[in-house]
């Protein structure tokens, strides 16, 4: 079994669905430990470990919620489980990279279950965040997300392959979890990641294609300052490889996890203007 969607051992496994068949907060007493467990919540978490153990199915598709941010999030197989360690970054309102009093308007680029776009208007009160995602089912499950928060006035989810369709947007930060595992990576992910949407996972035989457009394409969606924050996981030597010519900032975060750069709208460009142009065939 593996353990990389929430939890890192199976004590924590077994713990988080016992907790969700007996509706038991987070936060409760230790005095709850010296109750009994009703035969049938005993029977309903044998059945939930059972699925977790023959089927692999990660514990929070089970549960249906998990968190983020310090917030609880409804989860299942329509999106990617929120794990990204950018939450980090939000909690502290992307504090120091950038102003969080300057920020106006943010784009969650491919919002999956939403997690990103709805942390960034719960810390950052005065934004608007715009979530796109080229999947119709990852954004049903991003709007009941968000009207669960009530955040429906400042978040707005829109279908939309990159950046495709968002002509004329521009914004004071994008923030991205791209999918970036190569074909060689998928084929020996653990069965866990098989519950999971491929096409939040794969992104081509060297796991760039995601981040090649992203690359690409800020530059005009960024305002002047603007910042690119984009998840990238085990691909970041691939991703150096490729743009030996980017200053990424590579960030680093006190709860563990990496593969997350920064770069600048005037680094992106600067770094344009310095290519060499294509030789042509005569």
């Amino acid at each position: 079994m593996h353990f990389g969607h929430g939890t890192d051992n199976a004590v924590d496994d077994a713990a988080a669905l016992l907790w969700h068949v007996l509706n038991l907060p987070l936060d409760a007493p230790a005095s709850i430990y010296a109750k009994p467990v009703p035969a049938r919540a005993e029977l309903a978490f044998d059945a939930l470990l059972a699925r977790r153990i023959r089927e692999r199915v990660p514990v929070v598709y089970l549960t249906g919620c998990t968190w983020f941010a310090g917030l609880p999030m409804m989860t299942d197989p329509r999106a990617l489980i929120p794990r990204s360690p950018i939450a980090e970054l939000i909690e502290s309102r992307f504090r120091p990279w950038a102003d969080p009093d300057g920020l106006r308007q943010i784009l969650d680029l491919g919002t999956g279950s939403g997690c990103i776009a709805i942390a960034c208007a719960h810390y950052l009160p005065r934004v608007r965040v715009d979530a796109t995602d080229i999947s119709d089912a990852a954004l049903e499950l991003a709007r009941a997300n968000v009207r669960a928060y009530r955040l429906g006035r400042r978040v707005r989810c829109l279908k939309s392959d990159h950046f495709a369709g968002l002509a004329g947007c521009t914004y004071d930060m994008i923030v991205s979890n791209p999918p970036y595992v190569g074909s060689a990576e998928m084929a020996t992910l653990p069965a866990e990641y098989g519950h999971e949407p491929q096409l939040a996972l794969a992104s081509g035989r060297d796991g760039l294609d995601s981040v090649r457009v992203i690359l690409e394409q800020a530059p005009k969606h960024l305002r002047p300052g603007g910042l690119l924050i984009v998840e990238v996981g085990n691909s970041q030597p691939a991703v150096e490889r490729a743009w030996p010519g980017l200053p990424f900032t590579w960030l680093e975060f006190e709860r563990g996890g990496g593969g997350v750069f920064l770069l600048t709208r005037e680094q992106l460009v600067k770094a344009r203007g310095k290519k060499k142009p294509r030789k042509t065939k005569k």
